[in-house]
């Protein structure tokens, strides 16, 4: 092994399923859900504008591995594999000579156990494909890199993280890549409830709701209590995590970060959960610590998912491969001058719909294709306006502006700039109908 490759940093991602941006203390939340995120962003780096640009599991997990928008990889939707062609992160590490390590949630695969060649490169393999359907909340079942059957022991967000915290130790002497993916705080499917560890949901029964979901309900009065416990669960076992290499010694020398894969709505924006571009869908916690991102940043551009592989390439010394469609941040945590950030993040809707939207800093703009289906079309050339949202005056989005004379020459605006965000995803241009 060379010297450059033993400088290099370990690389661990901390990925949540489902966990509004809202659940921190950092965001408001006066319930002291996850006092070891909020600690950890406030050393690190906190990205305090963080969304992902494509609202349901299997694409955001796309994203998350290969850079690239899922109508590009053709990831569009749930149940899709990644081809055997994507270039993965666990290949852009190995290339570097780094050990990569995949624990949890995968929803990249066709079937459980996943297959060898769907596993996106990984070296070390504890994963399922549909954790939520191997598994309930005190029966984890995962797959070995054998694909056999492993039950791991405890709670299910305590099973992933110690099975990662093992990964850790055996590696701590190797240059690594671990990529934990946690189920939580996503509803249990088969009986559509959110099961908290025991004795967690009884402590948020009636408890403080963000105002879109005071306002517009959903299942928030039924499902909020469960979630918060097991988002408070998380924070916990994040920080065992950070423990663990803390005792390790491995601190100094491993970048971390914490994200998530999209938000949850509870059945207010339309039948479940998440495919939405209102923010309770679209924007996440994000944060991360270690090698170059120490000292209690705070950047408040507007950061996305696709941004996240060329940012932890280019921090761990790694070339950033040229078909990557998303913009390392590694520049402007470094306050380089010349950095241009784009003033929108651009978001893909699939299954429920099929949408685009963009999201400035005052601004929420989305269309539809109202002639094709979400689950078999993954784009169109033919939209119609369906939300505009003053996110200044209206921050919880409950006053659609869509249509209104008085909003038109922006609206007009923000249809140009979604054109072009649309166009440099790889997407034809599409006529949008007022």
């Amino acid at each position: 092994m060379s010297n450059t490759q033993q400088k290099r940093p370990n690389v661990i991602v901390f990925f949540t399923d489902q966990q509004r941006w809202d659940t921190s203390g950092l965001h408001g939340n006066p319930l002291d859900l996850t006092p070891n995120f909020d600690r950890f962003a406030q050393r690190g780096t906190h990205l305090t504008q963080m969304f992902t640009c494509q609202p349901v599991c299997g694409p955001a997990r796309s994203i998350m591995q290969t850079g690239l928008y899922p109508t590009t990889t053709g990831c569009y939707r749930n149940d899709i594999p990644l081809p055997a062609r994507a270039r993965t992160l666990a290949h852009h590490f190995q290339s570097a000579g780094y050990h990569t390590g995949y624990v949890g949630k995968w929803h990249l695969g066709t079937t459980d156990p996943v297959p060898v060649e769907e596993r996106g490169g990984y070296d070390y393999w504890l994963a399922a494909n549909i954790l939520e359907f191997t598994s309930r909340p005190y029966n984890t079942i995962v797959y070995d890199n054998e694909n056999r059957e492993v039950k791991l022991p405890g709670y299910r967000v305590d099973a992933i993280v110690d099975a990662a915290i093992r990964y850790i130790d055996e590696q701590k002497d190797n240059p690594f890549f671990l990529f934990i993916s946690q189920l939580e705080p996503h509803q249990q499917n088969q009986q559509d409830y959110f099961p908290a560890p025991d004795g967690y949901e009884e402590r948020y029964r009636g408890a403080w709701l963000p105002p879109d979901l005071a306002a517009l309900g959903g299942s928030s009065q039924q499902h909020i209590a469960g979630y918060y416990g097991q988002v408070k669960r998380v924070d916990e076992a994040f920080g065992r995590l950070l423990d663990a290499l803390k005792s390790l010694d491995l601190t100094n020398n491993t970048i971390v970060l914490f994200t998530s894969d999209h938000g949850c709505h509870f059945k207010t924006r339309n039948g479940e959960y998440k495919r939405s571009c209102h923010e309770s869908s679209i924007r996440v916690l994000a944060a991360l610590q270690g090698p170059g991102f120490t000292g209690g940043r705070r950047i408040e551009e507007g950061i996305s998912l696709i941004d996240i592989p060329p940012t932890l390439l280019e921090a761990a010394g790694i070339p950033v491969p040229s078909e990557m469609q998303g913009r390392s941040i590694v520049p402007l945590v470094r306050n380089q001058e010349d950095v241009v950030w784009p003033e929108e993040v651009f978001i893909q809707i699939s299954e429920s719909q099929v949408g685009r939207a963009i999201r400035t800093r005052n601004w929420k703009y989305g269309v539809n294709a109202p002639d094709k289906n979400g689950w078999d079309d993954s784009g169109s050339t033919h939209y119609v306006e369906q939300y505009l949202y003053d996110l200044e005056a209206d921050p919880y989005e409950l006053r659609n502006l869509a249509g209104s004379p008085h909003h038109r020459a922006i609206a007009r605006e923000l249809r140009e700039r979604l054109i072009c965000r649309m166009q440099e995803a790889g997407e034809p241009a599409p006529i949008i109908e007022d």
